[in-house]
């Protein structure tokens, strides 16, 4: 118990840093997930090769080498002094982003044909199509997959921490090198990290909730 009281301030910055983490990271992933799950249903050839390997690549790939690259690589040839929360909001937001496309794909595969060739019928765009009329109707299906795949996420940006970033990984880390009882100090993190999952998993239990009422 001492050892939270006497750095409850480190504590709290690391406890913040993974849930502003998380929360980026999660923004960035939903809305490439969605834009990479129109590519890989489009009509057009090169969207849906663009798709087929954004997935295929990203999925296949380690996370911690996509941290690697995204510290190493990125700031020397494209954007140099970019900050290590950006870089690492990123990483994880873009290797997220392939599970996201694959659940919303899901999804839309779930709407009958019917609906999008009635749109079409009346002289909407398949994009106009995906929006207003495909994408409403997938959301039922899309809920409970996110939530494991943001859940995931939150574990995943422990890696961060490794990457000059303030998060409860590295608040950890902090405190063991120091000498500290390594027991008590996972014990308290395990509890921060368990906070922030069960929030995502009420949250997505009442929006799946919310849309079978509507139904």
């Amino acid at each position: 118990m001492n050892v939270l009281l006497d750095h409850l301030p480190q504590f709290r910055e690391g406890f913040l840093g993974t849930l502003s983490l998380t929360a980026a990271s999660a923004a960035l992933a939903l809305v490439l997930g969605i834009v990479i799950a129109g590519f890989r249903v489009s009509p057009i050839p090169p969207l849906r090769a663009f798709g087929t390997a954004w997935v295929t690549l990203l999925r296949n790939t380690p996370l911690t080498l996509l941290f690697l690259i995204a510290f190493f690589v990125i700031p020397q040839i494209f954007f140099p002094g970019t900050s290590p929360f950006v870089l690492a909001t990123g990483a994880l937001g873009c290797y997220t982003s392939s599970f996201v496309c694959e659940a919303v794909r899901s999804g839309i595969n779930t709407v009958p044909l019917g609906q999008a060739e009635a749109a079409r019928s009346l002289g909407m765009t398949f994009f106009q199509t995906l929006r207003m009329i495909v994408l409403p109707q997938a959301t039922r299906t899309v809920i409970p997959p996110m939530s494991s795949i943001f859940i995931a996420l939150t574990k995943n940006s422990a890696i961060a921490g490794a990457f000059s970033n303030t998060e409860l990984f590295n608040v950890s880390k902090l405190l063991s090198d120091k000498g500290f009882a390594i027991g008590w100090i996972f014990l308290w993190i395990a509890l921060c990290y368990l906070v922030i999952t069960f929030a995502i998993s009420g949250l997505f239990r009442l929006l799946e909730s919310r849309l079978e009422v509507a139904r």
